[in-house]
């Protein structure tokens, strides 16, 4: 099985965010819900190379904020915003981008 892409990721953060009290969660709760969205494969569950005690897929739900200038990505889109340190919220935007995508 292949690794999944920023993209899924992105996505999956999307529902997770949809389907939570005010649209908001902190980056932990996300890592704790992503795997009931999207399968993970051992490649994805190796540990990460540069974070300490993270494996490569939570690594990549925290690169969806870093990577924040790279057009397609969640919050370059404006699909979601950061509404305090660690927190996520989803956006008008991503919910119609999600439903567009259902």
């Amino acid at each position: 099985m292949a690794r999944i892409t920023e993209a899924e990721v992105g996505i999956a953060v999307l529902n997770i965010l949809a389907s939570r009290p005010n649209g908001e969660a902190t980056v932990e709760v996300l890592k704790t819900e992503l795997p009931k969205y999207i399968t993970l494969s051992a490649d994805d569950q190796a540990a990460s190379p540069t974070r300490t005690n993270e494996e490569i897929w939570e690594q990549q739900v925290r690169n969806l904020k870093s990577h924040e200038p790279t057009n397609g990505n969640i919050f370059h889109n404006g699909y979601v915003v950061v509404v305090k340190r660690g927190t996520w919220q989803i956006t008008d935007a991503g919910r119609r981008h999600i439903a567009a995508a259902a």
